[in-house]
């Protein structure tokens, strides 16, 4: 049975000063994610706030070890990216 992992990503953007600065970062974001490990990446919370954002990555694969691997990849690729913006990050399973 396939393994569905979502990462979900709360960011906080202290320099973003209108919410075209947001989606600046946002879209960049989402779009290196999307290319460089294949997940389904999109914004899910706070569209109307400047300064804050939630994102979600969702892989869906056969084994568990893998989407586990993918989403640990995401995971460090937004921290590089995003630095002390990126507050938190969490994993959800379903299955």
């Amino acid at each position: 049975m396939a393994v569905i992992g979502v990462l979900t990503l709360e960011l906080r953007l202290e320099d973003s000063h209108s919410l075209k600065d947001k989606r600046h970062v946002v879209q960049s974001l989402k779009e290196r994610l999307r290319h460089k490990f294949n997940v389904a990446v999109a914004e899910i919370d706070y569209q109307d706030l400047w300064q804050r954002a939630a994102v979600a990555a969702v892989t869906v694969s056969p084994d568990h070890a893998h989407a586990a691997g993918v989403l640990q990849s995401v995971e460090d690729e937004a921290a590089a990216l995003l630095g002390a913006e990126l507050v938190e990050a969490t994993v959800e399973w379903l299955s």
